[in-house]
């Protein structure tokens, strides 16, 4: 044990460890481990083939979305927004160059490239860094080596008529006993859709490339090294919900991992991974001639990283160690100008060239005390550096404000499962401290068209210090499966803007100035409801509930909280056919906020139906599927539409699908 924790801290890498179920799902194979995580979702679903990973995300009880278009949708875990979760691509850290939130981590990606989602909530997300919400972790495919030469690929194709999206998605894969070789190519083009009172919604169109490559040979019968790669384009991306659209975004991200496995002893896995992603973000405002001034707003991101895992066991223990560094350097700049570029009147860094620095330490353990019973515990440690290289422009609002900031980060959690019968039993609790994000802490005069206000982030504000509580009871027999959850957090210095009383608007478009300060204190309770009901051996029906509350340390309500939702759903089978039926829909948003920009939006009910038929072609598997969203044609909105913008009216979609 004392060699491996020289050998971890030599390489200075970070350590990860992964709650395992009751039953144990470990497989250990002579060539490879495979650790399988009862909350990884499998990137499939049955009402519609051709998902985006926005659109399968959205299916999970504990994440939603802020929309400000049909493109890019941020991800919120358990109601939070994205500074306070963790967001990775096969544990690599990836960071958006947009001051706008127009590039999420999950936009980088395309469907046909993943092979699972990996949720975790609260602090068991902690193993990929400092968090409060949790972790969403995108696992791309990855083929195992095989005795025998083996091809395997899929090509999908299809039509969405409501915004003319035309679609094709590509993915083949080789393996043979020393070498693996994957591939995808995908590429998506979708004109502006309509709402549903057939009305045009202006520029939500968008364009999107995709492609990415990986390759794996074994060095030893135990050991193999892969190299992988992914670039992603999109251009004339249209955000209806903003002032601005996005001409061009590209992103570079590549690995190189060295996996060595043993057959016996205390350590399993030791898996070390290299990465570099680099990201490009151009915003302007050139194709709204309503602005008299027009902005451009370009930023980057560049972010060098190093992971490395140890899974161990022994007889009833096992543990999952990982250690985590990077280096992150974001930069954004606004340039303002009248109608012709070279006419330059303004010039500011909103993110004034901010180095951050993280490494931690982080370690799950998981100890059965029989087949009915587990103990799940586990914490991380990490130290948070952050430099800005322009603190002048910080010194505006906060004369003196540190160029520099180094912080402590700690994490722990714990957690006990019991099984009695066909009932299942959790109760946890966590703690967890997360440094602020670029803009909260360096931000400058950042534009936030919900509340018309622009940002000042402030260097100096504390930790956000999470408390958390946990629970959730389930049965299951062979015809139902009902599993209840909720949690609730007490967060203390919770990072919210507020108006300050000096300085003037730089955007005409905006109201006043707002700052990054710290509450005393919020709170946040999640509840879901999932439930599944076999009828009979081909008919199948899903139903979700979720709630969810918060309030500041005054008792008013805290924006961007989802109201009661609801989505059921049947499934049935005949032969090669397959139909599938849903509702989905949110109560009156009641408690919402005006204080942050908030109005209330009514309650809205949208049905959803498919249909699809599976045949083969010379012995491949094809799939067709027809189907349409929304056929009622409601006109509405949601609470987390920024503002206020429709979603999309009735869409009929059309998908065929190969294997071979």
């Amino acid at each position: 044990m004392r060699l491996l924790t020289i050998v971890l801290l030599f390489f200075q890498v970070v350590v990860t460890a992964q709650n395992t179920p009751i039953k144990k799902y470990t497989i250990i194979v002579l060539k490879e481990v495979k650790l399988i995580s009862a909350t990884k979702k499998k990137i499939e679903t049955a009402m519609k083939m051709a998902v985006s990973v926005d659109d399968f995300l959205a299916s999970s009880s504990s994440i939603s979305f802020i929309k400000r278009g049909a493109y890019a949708w941020e991800p919120l875990l358990n109601n939070m927004s994205t500074e306070r979760s963790v967001v990775t691509i096969d544990g690599m850290h990836i960071f958006g160059a947009c001051t706008d939130k127009m590039d999420p981590v999950t936009s980088y990606l395309e469907s046909n490239t993943l092979s699972s989602i990996d949720i975790k909530s609260g602090q068991e997300g902690s193993l990929h860094g400092a968090t409060i919400a949790g972790s969403i972790d995108l696992k791309r495919k990855s083929t195992s080596f095989g005795l025998e030469k083996k091809w395997n690929g899929a090509y999908q194709t299809g039509f969405e008529f409501n915004n003319k999206q035309f679609f094709n998605l590509g993915n083949v894969s080789y393996s043979r006993e020393k070498l693996v070789f994957d591939a995808s190519i995908s590429y998506r083009d979708a004109g502006n859709y309509q709402d549903g009172n057939d009305n045009e919604v202006k520029h939500s169109q968008y364009h999107k490339f995709n492609t990415s490559l990986g390759l794996a040979f074994k060095t030893s019968a135990l050991s193999s090294v892969r190299v992988e790669a992914i670039f992603d384009e999109a251009k004339d991306v249209g955000f209806p919900a903003l002032p601005m659209d996005l001409w061009l975004s590209r992103a570079l991200i590549t690995s190189v991992s060295y996996k060595q496995l043993f057959e016996k002893g205390l350590i399993r896995v030791l898996d070390t991974k290299i990465y570099f992603n680099a990201i490009e973000h151009y915003m302007d405002d050139t194709t709204r001639p309503e602005n008299l001034v027009h902005m451009d707003m370009p930023g980057w991101s560049t972010t060098y990283g190093l992971l490395s895992k140890a899974n161990l066991k022994k007889d009833r223990f096992s543990s999952e160690i990982q250690l985590n560094a990077y280096n992150n350097l974001s930069i954004a700049e606004m340039r303002m100008y009248p109608q012709d570029r070279k006419n330059r009147t303004m010039f500011a860094y909103s993110w004034p060239s901010v180095t951050t620095a993280f490494t931690g330490i982080a370690m799950n353990n998981s100890w059965e005390f029989s087949e009915k019973s587990q103990l799940n515990f586990g914490g991380s440690l990490g130290m948070n550096y952050n430099y800005s290289k322009y603190v002048e422009f910080n010194w505006i609002f906060h004369p003196g404000a540190s160029q520099e900031k180094t912080r402590i980060l700690p994490s722990l959690h714990t957690s006990y499962q019991l099984s009695v019968a066909n009932f299942n039993f959790s109760v946890g609790t966590g703690y967890g401290e997360r440094a602020p994000s670029i803009s909260e802490g360096y931000g400058y005069y950042i534009y936030n068209s919900f509340d018309r206000y622009d940002y000042i982030g402030n260097p100096d504000l504390k930790n956000e210090i999470s408390y958390e509580g946990n629970a959730s009871a389930g049965f299951k027999n062979k015809k139902l499966n009902i599993q209840a959850k909720v949690n609730y957090f007490y967060i203390e210095n919770y990072i919210i803007g507020r108006i300050l009383s000096l300085g003037s608007p730089m955007n005409y478009q905006s109201i006043g100035v707002k700052g990054y300060t710290q509450l005393n204190h919020s709170t946040l309770f999640n509840f879901s409801l999932n439930s599944e009901f076999a009828i009979m051996p081909n008919l199948h029906w899903k139903g979700i509930l979720t709630y969810a509350r918060a309030k500041d340390d005054e008792g008013k309500n805290l924006p961007f909280i989802r109201p009661l939702s609801y989505q059921t759903s049947l499934h049935y089978k005949f032969k090669k056919f397959g139909f599938q039926t849903l509702l989905n829909g949110d109560f009156e948003q009641i408690n919402y906020s005006p204080e942050y920009g908030e109005d209330q939006t009514p309650n809205y009910m949208i049905w959803n139906l498919s249909a699809d038929y599976t045949f083969n072609i010379k012995n491949k598997k094809t799939v067709f599927q027809v189907g349409a969203e929304n056929i009622l044609n409601e006109y509405y909105s949601t609470y987390a539409d920024w503002g206020n913008i429709p979603r999309m009216g009735r869409n009929v979609f059309t998908s065929l699908k190969f294997n071979f």
